[in-house]
């Protein structure tokens, strides 16, 4: 079985035989399942009227555990957005009463972004059928090639230096 990256890895081979391309077929079907696992999402969050920073907002929030807060300087690091970026989301997610921002009793310039109780029903709710979703795009990987790709996966994301995400 062949995909839209072996046809290129043959021309690199014809044009620049002395060319190892071997790398570009790894990056090539990565960046290709970033574009259609990005697709398959994009698609099922418009479904539910939510933009995808908007669940992982929602998301990181809900497993952060209760009171469902974090401040807004972890939030901006699991995020990985600019400052700028992560306010303007929690201004659109404000207005739709999805979270809340919460001045921290013991400093009062710290603030903490809180799931609202409409932000938490939403969360609770989307939660496995968006499991499902992507369940449904890995559907032609067994238990084993999804937890051997896993493993992979996390080999060269460490090695590129990601780390945990912790307050």
């Amino acid at each position: 079985m062949s995909d839209a990256v072996d046809m290129l890895l043959a021309q690199w081979a014809k044009e620049r035989p002395d060319v190892d391309a071997s790398p570009m077929g790894i990056v090539g079907r990565i960046s290709r399942l970033h574009q259609l696992l990005g697709t398959g999402l994009k698609e099922f969050f418009n479904a539910h009227g939510l933009e995808r920073f908007e669940f992982d907002v929602l998301a990181t929030l809900r497993r952060s555990g209760p009171p469902y807060e974090l401040s807004a300087g972890a939030l901006l690091k699991a995020a990985m957005v600019t400052s700028g970026a992560i306010t303007n989301r929690i201004d659109r997610m404000e207005a739709k009463e999805l979270v809340e921002r919460v001045r921290d009793s013991g400093d009062r310039r710290s603030v903490r972004i809180r799931l609202t109780p409409q932000g938490l029903e939403l969360i609770d709710r989307l939660l496995g059928p968006h499991v499902a979703n992507e369940d449904r795009m890995l559907g032609a990987l067994g238990q084993e090639q999804r937890e051997q790709l896993a493993g992979l996966l996390r080999i060269l994301l460490e090695s590129m230096g990601d780390t945990s995400l912790r307050e």
